[in-house]
């Protein structure tokens, strides 16, 4: 694993990012775009991570802090590359940040119908808490009478 190097990204490499998450990643989401991760590397420099072996990207993880908690997104390895250790490696870095940070515990977006995903969450130590549910409120779109976004303007949407 030695060979594995794991870096914040830079703004330079959003599309190649964005094509790696086409490839590797399961689902999508409405940050799912060159502005999206834009803004993120912008506002947190050292929250979008990759990992590379021989210099291709082979994974990566969101591992953004709000100052009060440490969200975990986009954990995605390359297909042809999974079951070595990249994922965990991810995770480690991120983890890493997180305590750095000041943070006490990480959450992670995962798709409920993504069962390999959670036997790699769970491998790593992560649990579901049943007792809680994402709320979603999209803030753009088409508004209501009341200028607020319609209920039916959301699609299914994942992190």
């Amino acid at each position: 694993m030695s060979d594995l190097r794991i870096r914040a990204a830079l703004p330079a490499e959003i599309d190649a990012v964005l094509a790696f998450w086409k490839l590797a990643a399961e689902g999508t989401s409405i940050s799912d775009d060159r502005n999206g991760v834009a803004r993120l590397v912008v506002r947190d420099p050292e929250a979008l991570l990759l990992a590379e072996r021989d210099g291709e990207l082979v994974g990566t993880v969101i591992a953004g802090f709000d100052g009060w908690r440490c969200h975990l997104y986009r954990l995605a390895v390359h297909p042809e590359r999974r079951r070595q250790g990249i994922g965990r490696a991810l995770l480690a870095a991120a983890e890493e940040r997180f305590a750095a940070l000041g943070g006490r515990r990480a959450d992670a977006m995962v798709l409920d119908r993504n069962d390999l995903a959670h036997q790699a969450w769970q491998a790593s130590g992560y649990a579901p808490e049943p007792q809680w549910s994402r709320w979603v409120r999209h803030l753009d779109g088409p508004k209501a009478a009341d200028g607020a976004p319609s209920a039916g303007a959301r699609s299914e949407v994942e992190a």
